[in-house]
């Protein structure tokens, strides 16, 4: 039938340059066959009448064009509010319990960090994909960093097998779920009943990152979106044969969409070195291709594929309140599209094998709170061109880098005793263990990083201690020296540092913050010179616009 109309097909010579075809035929008006009008007898007031009538005539078809014009506004009103409700009623938005406001990192002004957390449940799909009606877990999480002024994006992916401290979340029928101290980071989703908010106080108390929404998708999601915007470019570098997945792929490009698509961001068996880390760089390349697809001309300028996309989105995703609507989330793709593909980097978290389990991981510090310092202070990861300047340092900065001069300056130990340790001791294989009871969110994380900043690369966050009133270091026998060197390092008295017979040789050291602690509050800002200029050595990445990115 379109080509009967369009192209010129079967049947289009039986009408032949009409053009009036498809007009009812008592509305049909050809001007060659119309008759002259005749001449009026009876003088002017004959020809008055005539004119009369003539005017008369085109009244009425102004009158109809008019009608027309108000009807095809008003069908247009009535199917942008048709749209505008059926895209409502797709989004399934929930709200979370984030807390402690005064608990949470502070935002940098106008910058955008959505979490999008991919989760593994199998509730409502039946057995196709195994673990039938599972709950799930956060299975694949990125958190996305929009610049403030919106001329770079930093995407990064957070390994499932990181372990991290969960804090007390509620859910969402009230009930208060217990923190842990140490699991995998999945964990913080689905499990004992967690939802996204859990996932998300994990991901701020992890990474001292403000949240702004968050965005979560199911298999389904994968496969309904890259159907959506007609198929996914993806690259083997090999031929891939995942039985786990079922993702069977030769060497080279391939265009994939639906359960081809999931197959592909699914794989880690056939790739790499067999582990989630291998699969992360296959689901960055997968997200970096989908964003050029969504915004190429073709998808853009094509009505019926942005509609596909559109309703697919709405159905796929679930929301938080926050963005639970047509025009949030419409907003929030505008903020995203004004990011050249170019300038989006996709980095992963650095992490190292867990020296207690190797198949769980632990953050690699410093690099890990340097990155996080970045994305925090709104610093670009995207690599500068030669000679070009370094980025303008933000007015509001990372929660997770404040300046390391903030301690006061204490006594030195008696005869010099701290300042001669702290000359002997080298830091930087040297475990700190830094608990919390200054009763002051966010002061471990802080303690942790300026002492990186120091050269204790290991320290690291451990639980909440209770609340205490002052400032200690427990060290295990035989390692005294070490702890006077870091009371020296933190500007503590001599009297701070004491024995733990709990600590045994393999143990490292415990600072325990206590209510005077420097007062610094949770997310406040840092200088600019606290905010890393350049990313970690060897950090994984790769940008969005890299076409040439393939699975290994």
């Amino acid at each position: 039938m379109q080509q009967d109309i369009h192209d010129g097909g079967a049947g289009a010579d039986r009408h032949p340059a009409d053009p009036a075809r498809g007009i009812p035929a008592q509305r049909r008006h050809t001007p060659a066959e119309a008759p002259s009008e005749p001449p009026h007898p009876g003088g002017r007031a004959a020809r008055r009448r005539a004119l009369n009538a003539r005017r008369n005539r085109r009244r009425r078809v102004l009158k109809w064009t008019g009608g027309l014009a108000a009807f095809a506004l008003v069908a247009g009103c009535g199917g942008a509010y048709y749209a505008y409700q059926h895209f409502n009623n797709n989004i399934t938005a929930v709200k979370v319990q984030l807390g402690n406001e005064a608990e949470r990192p502070k935002p940098v002004a106008d910058a955008l960090n959505i979490l999008v957390i991919g989760t593994d449940s199998r509730e409502g799909l039946g057995r196709e994909y195994g673990d039938e009606g599972s709950a799930g877990h956060a299975d694949t999480t990125l958190l996305f960093h929009i610049a403030k002024d919106r001329s770079n994006a930093t995407a990064l992916s957070i390994p499932r097998d990181l372990m991290v401290p969960v804090p007390e979340c509620q859910a969402p029928d009230g009930r208060t779920i217990p923190g842990t101290a140490r699991t995998m980071f999945n964990n913080s989703l689905g499990q004992e009943g967690r939802d996204p908010g859990c996932t998300w106080k994990t991901v701020e108390k992890v990474t001292g990152i403000r949240v702004d929404h968050f965005v979560m998708v199911n298999f389904d999601a994968v496969k309904t979106l890259s159907t959506a915007v007609g198929g996914v470019e993806v690259c083997a570098a090999k031929d891939i044969n995942d039985p786990d997945s079922h993702l069977r792929m030769t060497k080279g490009r391939h265009v994939v969409q639906g359960d081809e698509a999931l197959a592909f961001v699914r794989t880690r068996h056939a790739v790499g070195l067999g582990g989630d880390l291998t699969r992360i760089p296959l689901q960055q390349q997968f997200i970096g291709s989908m964003i050029r697809s969504i915004k190429s001309s073709d998808t853009l300028t094509n009505p019926a594929k942005l509609w596909k996309l559109a309703d697919s989105a709405t159905k796929a995703l679930t929301v938080d309140s926050g963005i639970g609507s047509v025009d949030k989330l419409k907003d929030l793709a505008l903020d995203l599209s004004k990011v050249d593909s170019g300038k989006i980097t996709f980095a992963t978290v650095p992490v190292l094998d867990d020296p207690a389990d190797e198949n769980r991981l632990i953050l690699k510090q410093p690099d890990a709170a340097q990155l996080f310092s970045m994305v925090g202070g709104d610093r670009s990861l995207t690599e500068p061109a030669a000679g070009a300047a370094a980025p303008e340092a933000p007015a509001a900065t990372a929660p997770a880098a404040p300046a390391a001069t903030s301690a006061p300056a204490a006594p030195a130990a008696p005869g010099g005793a701290a300042s001669s340790a702290a000359a002997a001791v080298d830091p930087k294989d040297l475990r700190v263990t830094v608990r919390n009871g200054s009763g002051t969110p966010g002061q471990a994380q802080q303690t942790v990083d300026r002492l990186v900043a120091k050269g204790y690369a290991k320290a690291a966050t451990a639980a909440n201690a209770p609340v205490a009133t002052a400032t200690s270091i427990a060290h295990p026998a035989g390692k005294a020296a070490e702890a006077a060197a870091l009371a020296a390092a933190l500007g503590l008295p001599a009297e701070a540092v004491k024995a733990d017979p709990k600590l045994g040789a393999r143990d490292g050291l415990v600072l325990v913050l206590g209510k005077d602690a420097p007062a610094t509050a949770a997310g406040a800002a840092a200088s600019p010179a606290a905010v890393p200029s350049e990313a970690p050595k060897d950090l994984q990445r790769v940008q969005g616009d890299d076409v040439d990115a393939c699975a290994k």
